[in-house]
């Protein structure tokens, strides 16, 4: 087992490590004696594919060139162009990324331009990202979301703000995540909904960022779900943590300065960012 105190270069977050992983150190006899109760999905892709994301290929290349295989080049190329756009800049850059990355038939292609334009940013980038909000694929939409907070998340409040009625659980729980950053404890309402939710996802966040939130509707919450055997692991142990974590602090770290309204520190992970409890 590892020594919770060790010092590691790894993850700091618990639940990365093998040994917290459903159904760790169990004995199953095959394949069907174990549950998944995550959602996964399970699909083929060739070795060529799984590199997509990859942009080492295109690292020499020119903006031009790299329009050019998003543009015509086969859905690897596309995928790994739309990528490395997000390294270049200038206008005919988000032009062909919402012309024809935001077009495109795979979905992989469209969630790669939103991405790259949340890098990009500027007006043109975000109300491009405003329209994927209504992409059929939903982890386009996600990462729509992420576009938007990164690129001005008070400009386009309103717009992630509608996506927290979203049908799929990434995306409401970026909206609930960029609304907190911004908004602090009156994103209350909007957690404890999502503390309800059906999906586990969308629970454990809610119990994660009620650990900011100084009120006792959020402490009776975090305790219903820390106590509750039903619940999945997971989203009892967050909410135990979040009991014990100090709600300012908490705020502080997860906004990065979101109080004062400043913007994310350069290389800071933006959504996704998980702050010690």
């Amino acid at each position: 087992m590892r020594d919770e105190e060790e010092a590691t270069d790894g993850p700091t977050d618990p639940r990365v490590h093998p040994e917290q992983s459903p159904g760790f150190g169990e004995d199953h006899g095959g394949l069907e004696d174990i549950e998944v109760s995550r959602d996964v999905t399970i699909g083929e892709a060739t070795p060529r594919e799984l590199q997509a994301t990859d942009v080492t290929p295109v690292a020499d290349a020119d903006a031009a060139e790299k329009v050019a295989d998003l543009r015509g080049g086969d859905v690897v190329e596309r995928r790994r162009a739309a990528l490395a756009l997000a390294e270049e800049s200038g206008p005919a850059v988000v032009d062909a990324l919402v012309e024809f990355g935001l077009t495109d038939a795979d979905c992989d292609v469209r969630q790669f331009a939103v991405e790259a334009l949340g890098e990009l940013g500027g007006e043109r980038a975000g109300n491009a990202a405003v329209t994927a909000l209504d992409d059929p694929d939903p982890w386009v939409r996600a990462e729509a979301v992420v576009a938007l907070d990164r690129i001005d998340r008070r400009e386009y409040e309103p717009h992630v703000e509608r996506a927290v009625d979203d049908d799929h659980h990434a995306v409401r729980r970026n909206a609930a995540v960029s609304l907190f950053k911004l908004r602090g404890e009156d994103t209350l309402g909007i957690l404890l909904d999502q503390s309800r939710a059906d999906s586990e996802r969308l629970r454990e966040w809610a119990a994660h960022l009620l650990a900011g939130v100084d009120d006792e509707r959020a402490e009776e919450r975090l305790r219903e779900l820390a106590a509750d055997e039903g619940e999945p692991k997971v989203v009892r142990s967050t909410a135990a943590r979040s009991l014990e974590a100090d709600p300012g602090k908490f705020r502080r770290q997860f906004t990065g300065g979101t109080e004062n309204d400043s913007a994310d520190a350069p290389g800071e992970s933006r959504l996704n960012r998980r702050p010690n409890l």
